[in-house]
């Protein structure tokens, strides 16, 4: 997040300020800078078959319109607002389409959500605000333009059905510093990572279609399609960040696919249709970072990231680093189809890292490069993709397991029990070992 406005403004300018319970229908339109069309401060506004529409050339957009809703067109800051069979349109900077902020909470149904110039979100919570959607076709095209957005203060949103769609760049379809479901929804970005979640926060995506297209950038050390990690903007509370997703497919276009770093992280993947861009990096990396963005200390910024497939399909390598930790369980029949690489390239000096690898009796790895991890633990199969065992091998080169394929795994212990006490499991269910 960009610096500058630090705290609430005192007042807000609007079209309409509702402050007890009233209907809005028809046109409603805001061609003033930084204004909104509607502001809800006490009572229950409903929206109902209306026209709401925010331009302006003269907007700001910047914090005031991220962190406190100024310039959206519809904002609650202390009542409630329902918004149903509807059209949300906005050409203005910080023009998002529903904001709730603090107090402030918003129903959405129904509803066509446009927004055309940067820091403009589609649906929008910031400051402990509440949203819950249902049924919305949004797109935005603006930069930091996430169709599912939050900033910092976070809150809470519920997201059901409909379709959220981006263009901008750094506009992800979602974009995380608060607690957020989603289920049954189809979330692109055309031009953006699918997903971004930073800090204490978590999302929960059951049964949605999820993609991203990131290209490749200077500023960064690699390309990603969902990332979770602590940018030190003070946007997010420091913390670990939880990534759940069960059922529905998830598409890169571009780069890895699941990136973690300078933070806490846990990622549960259960039965995702995962397809990787075709010159993929990773399927996970944990690591440090050279981001020129400064995402903490160059050298000492790693991840701490535990990683659970449930009956999950996994292609591609993983890669971790010595100022990082990584738990990764393969679990209930999940399989893994790549190579364990230990990439020093942003761990400075170094540290005491570790990656380690729990199999259970129904899970395979299957092995596709030599591969070096730390602790192995594993009651099912490791063989590589002719079906082959693989050695393991202390780091000594004593062989700890024998195997006839060419690749080799080296460990710093291995034995075949695994014990799934740190798994994660999907929320309100259990991993059963």
């Amino acid at each position: 997040g960009p610096g500058g406005a630090q705290s609430a403004p005192e007042t807000y300018e609007a079209v309409n300020t509702m402050e007890e319970d009233a209907t809005l229908t028809g046109e409603i339109r805001s061609t003033a800078a930084d204004e909104n069309a509607v502001l809800v401060t006490a009572g229950t506004t409903t929206v109902e078959q209306a026209s709401v529409v925010r331009q302006s050339a003269d907007s700001t957009g910047g914090d005031a319109a991220s962190f406190y809703g100024v310039g959206a067109a519809v904002l609650t800051t202390g009542g409630t607002v329902t918004v149903r069979n509807s059209v949300i349109e906005t050409d203005a900077a910080g023009g998002a389409g529903v904001f709730a902020y603090g107090d402030g909470v918003a129903y959405v149904s129904d509803t066509t959500i446009a927004t055309r110039q940067d820091t403009s979100g589609g649906i929008h919570v910031a400051g402990g605000g509440t949203l819950y959607a249902q049924n919305l076709s949004v797109t935005t095209e603006g930069e930091s333009a996430a169709a599912i957005r939050s900033d910092r203060g976070g809150g809470t949103m519920v997201v059901e059905g409909g379709s959220y769609a981006t263009s901008g760049v750094g506009s992800p379809a979602v974009y995380v510093t608060a607690d957020i479901s989603i289920s049954d929804v189809e979330l692109s970005a055309s031009g953006s990572e699918a997903l971004c979640l930073e800090g204490l926060n978590a999302v929960r995506l059951y049964d949605c279609d999820l993609s991203g297209a990131m290209a490749d950038l200077e500023q960064n050390d690699n390309t990603w399609t969902v990332i979770v990690y602590q940018s030190m903007s003070g946007d997010a509370q420091i913390g670990k960040g939880r990534f759940e997703m069960s059922g529905g497919t998830l598409t890169s276009a571009n780069g890895g696919v699941f990136y973690t770093t300078n933070t806490e992280s846990e990622f549960v993947l259960s039965d995702v249709d995962i397809s990787a861009a075709q010159d993929s990096e990773y399927f996970l990396r944990a690591t440090g970072n050279a981001n020129q963005r400064g995402w903490g200390q160059s050298g000492q910024n790693g991840a701490q990231c535990t990683f659970t497939g449930l009956n999950q399909r996994m292609e591609g390598d993983v890669q971790w680093d010595s100022i990082s930790t990584l738990n990764l369980y393969l679990t209930q029949g999940s399989q893994l189809t790549g190579a364990i690489v230990q990439d020093e390239s942003c761990a400075g000096e170094g540290g005491d890292g570790r990656c380690d690898l729990y199999i259970d009796a129904d899970s395979t790895w299957t092995v596709t490069g030599d591969s070096v991890l730390t602790n192995l633990h594993c009651a099912g199969r490791i063989v590589d993709e002719d079906g082959n065992a693989v050695a393991i091998l202390a780091q000594d080169g004593t062989v700890l397991a024998q195997g006839e394929s060419a690749y080799t795994v080296t460990v710093a212990s291995y034995d075949d029990a695994c014990d799934l006490t740190g798994a994660g499991a999907l929320s309100g269910a259990s991993v059963e070992a």
